[in-house]
């Protein structure tokens, strides 16, 4: 029985433990990347192909009649044709909650830095500043306490409610914002989204991206904010209007933002936040949920998937 991996290489495959997917496909053959015009080639004849980001179209899918499974290390699945695999019967399955820890770390490694001014502190010690300094402490950046600040969560899922439920742990005030068109009922304890923003001295998002949520943070949204208001972003790049971001920032709007995606990855030339370089902007590249703890769980969650489907179970089962 035929098995690939097509692009090992995404999940920084020389840190990781291989071998819960050997065990599950003795056989599997890994690749490292996989360009478009090879990946016809290299699953033919595969009745499990697994995949991080390569697209299997139903080009593919209808030129694979072995195929049975297909298997991501990701919780998205807009890189498979789920109509196409619906309609041959194959199983396609994603991993959830693989990344959790690792996500709440970053939202807040990112916050604490804006909170505390640690970059900014360090860059006026690197230029001699503290050196030069009649006192034995330099307090010429804000440093704000967590314990003091509003957090606002858009997106409750998995990750939002982590990261709200650690906010907490701080001592962090925490709203959480009703979703878009959801009846306006008082007692489910949510915020309305508009007074979120104008609220939240940090916000940090973790919805899905799609129609109702395409660009929902642009030019209006962030005159609402606070002016020393902080976003934060780990979830999809689309979420957020590059350009208005931007101009937020320059005219002191909001005070900071920590990107960690963007609407095309990798960043194309010209892109406003790659472009636009500041102290009060953080741009990561799509690591928040890449602790080599969270990638092993990746591995060994998609080989659960595959052991299940194998036992004629469904597990993580997105078709």
């Amino acid at each position: 029985m035929n098995a690939v991996f097509l692009d090992f290489a995404t999940m920084g495959a020389a840190e990781l433990d291989r071998s819960p997917l050997s065990d599950a496909l003795p056989g599997i053959e890994f690749f490292d990347a996989t360009a478009a015009d090879e990946r016809r080639e290299r699953i033919r004849g595969a009745a499990f192909v697994l995949t991080n980001k390569v697209r299997i179209d139903r080009e593919l899918i209808d030129a694979t009649p072995d195929l049975k499974f297909i298997g991501l290390t990701a919780t998205g699945t807009d890189n498979i044709d789920l109509q196409a695999a619906a309609a041959r019967n194959i199983a396609v399955c994603n991993i959830r909650a693989y990344c959790t820890q690792s996500v709440v770390e970053h939202v807040f490694a990112v916050l604490l830095n804006f909170a505390h001014s640690i970059g900014a502190f360090d860059r006026d010690v690197r230029k001699g500043e503290w050196q030069r300094s009649a006192d034995f402490c330099m307090l010429g950046h804000p440093i704000r306490q967590l314990s003091a600040m509003t957090m606002g969560i858009v997106g409750y899922g998995v990750l939002g409610r982590a990261v709200a439920e650690t906010a907490k742990h701080f001592g962090m005030r925490v709203l959480i914002a009703r979703r878009r068109g959801a009846p306006d009922a008082a007692s489910d304890g949510r915020t309305e989204f508009t007074d979120l923003l104008r609220q939240a001295d940090v916000i940090s998002l973790h919805c899905p991206l799609n129609e109702e949520t395409r660009g929902l943070f642009g030019a209006e949204e962030f005159r609402r904010m606070k002016p020393n208001a902080i976003l934060i972003n780990t979830a999809r790049g689309g979420l957020i209007d590059s350009a208005a971001l931007v101009e937020a920032l320059k005219r002191k709007q909001i005070a900071a933002a920590a990107i960690d995606v963007l609407p095309k990855e990798p960043p194309a030339d010209g892109d406003p936040l790659i472009d636009y370089a500041a102290p009060n902007l953080l741009v990561t590249p799509h690591i928040a949920w890449a602790t080599v703890e969270a990638r092993q769980n990746a591995i060994n969650e998609l080989a659960a998937n595959i052991h299940a489907f194998q036992r004629g179970e469904k597990r993580n089962r997105v078709v």
